[in-house]
């Protein structure tokens, strides 16, 4: 059935069609080929010292790394992939006298892009299901192989003053909450841990200690130094535990306390939604991140159908510096966008913007140039 849909939708395709969209996908596939050879090697001489003095062994150099390396990196590039390869090809054929030929036929300039939009879609939607799902699953090998074995002891985690739910019941409204004053990753050990039982909006127990050790699965730690209070009603109990330890099951992972900025790059969508439920849930504010990495996904490749768009609309126009002044102004576009995408996530990451926002921003203002090329350009 599917194939019968595709052929009879390339019977509505002219030939100009199939031309452009055939030019266009072959030069985008070569650009990918070209960049991807020069970010491996570029990698390679970066890390290459790494590898030579840690114990890695070549297999996993190679699958562990470089065969997720090749699609992260190519995820990333793929709107400036698509500018490059329209405006060259796009450039070639104005020289060449090809467009205004095609413009003289009959052909308006809006039915020209027809073809251009079709193959950005077509790569747009590789892009989406690549960035939700394809890349994710690929860079938990690389990111696993990174913190092993490039970057140690990268932890990016809240480390200081920490407050967690720990458990909530809106039944019996009960809910546990704790605090934890320092966390050390390196013993996986609190310092000044306090939790807090509420029982009907009110506290039932206090319990304070000095340090607590993780002491592994399942959620197994371990109190020193430790003071307990009980409140009933207007009676208290006090029950001292100094320079004693006690052994107590929490709903707190040492977990909680690493997040490693590149974290959100082994989750897929589906992956990263639960871990938004699960923290706010439990009141981890982490989840702004979380929140930017999804629009992004999304935003990148509706980005490579305007970016498409904006390089036909410069790079179809025949002027004197022909394809070097068409490739100039594309880096020029490209370096644009990639700056305004880093200022919008920035300011997204200090609580300034909301991500929905701040991602989708570049993809506005270069809506707005694109609509203005299209106005100014040659009919």
């Amino acid at each position: 059935m599917c194939p019968n849909v595709v052929n009879y939708l390339i019977t509505l395709l002219k030939r100009i069609d199939k031309y452009i969209i055939g030019k266009y996908l072959k030069t985008f596939f070569f650009t990918v080929l070209i960049f991807t050879m020069i970010a491996f090697i570029i990698d390679l001489s970066t890390q290459m010292e790494s590898f030579l003095e840690e114990d890695c062994t070549f297999n996993e150099i190679v699958n562990d790394y470089y065969l997720p390396f090749v699609p992260w990196i190519n995820g990333l590039l793929f709107p400036l992939y698509a500018l490059i390869a329209v405006i060259f090809f796009t450039s070639r054929m104005a020289t060449n006298s090809e467009i205004i030929s095609v413009l003289n036929a009959g052909v308006s300039f809006r039915r020209m892009m027809r073809p251009y939009i079709i193959a950005s879609c077509f790569i747009a939607i590789l892009h989406l299901f690549a960035n939700h799902y394809v890349i994710p699953k690929g860079n938990k090998s690389k990111v696993n192989f990174e913190h092993t074995y490039l970057y140690k002891g990268e932890n990016k985690g809240k480390t200081s003053n920490v407050h967690l739910v720990l458990d909530r019941d809106t039944v019996n409204n009960t809910m546990t909450k704790a605090y934890v004053k320092n966390y050390n990753g390196r013993d996986t050990s609190v310092r000044d841990l306090v939790l807090e039982r509420f029982e009907n909006n009110r506290i039932v127990y206090r319990l304070k200690a000095n340090r607590a050790s993780w002491q592994g699965l399942p959620n197994k730690w371990q109190l020193k130094d430790y003071e307990l209070r009980r409140f009933n009603g207007d009676e208290e109990e006090m029950i001292f535990g100094l320079r004693k330890t006690i052994d107590t099951t929490l709903n707190m992972f040492h977990d909680d306390f690493v997040l490693y900025e590149n974290d959100k790059l082994t989750m897929t969508t589906p992956e990263l939604r639960r871990a938004i439920n699960r923290e706010r849930e439990r009141g981890v504010k982490t989840t702004k991140g979380f929140l930017i990495e999804i629009q992004r996904r999304t935003a990148e490749p509706i980005t490579i159908i305007i970016v498409t768009l904006i390089g036909m609309a410069i790079a179809s126009r025949k002027v004197r510096g022909g394809l070097g002044l068409h490739l100039a102004l594309g880096v020029a576009l490209g370096a644009m966008f990639v700056f305004l995408s880093r200022f919008s996530t920035t300011f997204a990451t200090n609580q300034t913007l909301a991500p929905q926002l701040a991602v989708w921003i570049p993809n506005i203002l270069f809506a707005g140039i694109l609509f203005f090329l299209i106005s100014k350009a040659q009919k």
